[in-house]
């Protein structure tokens, strides 16, 4: 009887090891960095605002 408890105690150490060292979860993910601006932006930018501003003008005559 002693020997069978041994056995069980023996075989069971293992798992209630693998268990309980189980690693946690990842973390979230962070906040994407923020690309700034460049400076093609900002010339397609003011293009466009020039080109509306055209459009209007012309359009009030």
């Amino acid at each position: 009887m002693r020997n069978k408890i041994a056995q069980i105690i023996v075989l069971s150490l293992p798992l209630v090891t693998v268990v309980t060292a189980q690693p946690q979860p990842p973390d979230f993910p962070g906040a994407p960095g923020q690309a700034p601006i460049g400076g093609l932006g900002l010339l397609a930018a003011t293009g466009g605002a020039i080109a509306l501003k055209k459009l209007y003008d012309k359009h009030k005559k």
